[in-house]
C-alpha cells in the first residue's frame, strides 16, 4: 500500500482546497459538459462555496495526499439516509455519505483510492454507522471499482444541470454494509 495520508480540511483551506477540486475534477469530468465544465466548476468549486461547505458541522473534508503531495480530495456528510430508502439501516441516524472522492488522474491505479475507502470506512465506523452509501455516474470508470470494494446499486438518481450532456447525467446509488468492530 503506498503512503497515502488524510488531512482534515477546515474553512481557511478552502483556497487550497478549491485548487486540488478544480485539478482533480478537470482531469476526469469536463467532456460531461457542453461548457467543458466551466459553470459546474465556478459553482462549486469556488473558495467562497467550499468555505461555506467546511463550515457545516455535518460535513467533514479531508486532503488525500501521496508521499506527502495532495492528489485528491473527500467530502463525507456524516448524518444523511440513503435518498428512497425506507430501511432503517439506511436512516440518517444509520449512514454516511461519501459525497465526493476526487483524484487527480496521476493517482489513479496506485492503491490511492483503495487506501481512501478504507479511511473513509473507519470513519463510518467511528461514527457508529451501518451504511455507507454514495452516487457515482452511471459511465463512470470508477462504478467498477466501488463494486470491487462491496458496493451495490441500490437505485439510481439523474442530474438535472441544464449545462451537462444529456445523456452523461445518468447515476447510481451504491451501499455497503460496514461491520461495527467495537
Amino acid at each position: 500500500m503506498p503512503p497515502v495520508t488524510f488531512t482534515e480540511l477546515h474553512v481557511s483551506d478552502a483556497p487550497a482546497l478549491s485548487e486540488i477540486a478544480l485539478r482533480a475534477y478537470r482531469d476526469h469530468y469536463l467532456d460531461y459538459w457542453y461548457d467543458r465544465g466551466e459553470w459546474y466548476m465556478q459553482h462549486s468549486f469556488a473558495p467562497a462555496q467550499l468555505a461555506a461547505e467546511l463550515a457545516d458541522s455535518n460535513a467533514r473534508y479531508f486532503t488525500v495526499r501521496l508521499h506527502n503531495e495532495a492528489v485528491g480530495f473527500l467530502k463525507m456528510n456524516i448524518h444523511k439516509a440513503v435518498p428512497n430508502s425506507t430501511l432503517p439501516a439506511q436512516s440518517e441516524r444509520n449512514s454516511l455519505e461519501l459525497e465526493r472522492i476526487y483524484l487527480v488522474k496521476a493517482a489513479t491505479g496506485h492503491g490511492v483510492g483503495q487506501a481512501a475507502m478504507q479511511f473513509v470506512e473507519t470513519i463510518t465506523r467511528e461514527q457508529g454507522k451501518q451504511t455507507l452509501w454514495l452516487k457515482s455516474m452511471d459511465s463512470s470508470a470508477a462504478l467498477g471499482f466501488y463494486k470491487r470494494m462491496g458496493f451495490q446499486v441500490h437505485g439510481t438518481h439523474r442530474l438535472t444541470f441544464p449545462q451537462m450532456k444529456e445523456e452523461l447525467r445518468g447515476m447510481v446509488i451504491l451501499c455497503k454494509e460496514v461491520a461495527n468492530h467495537q
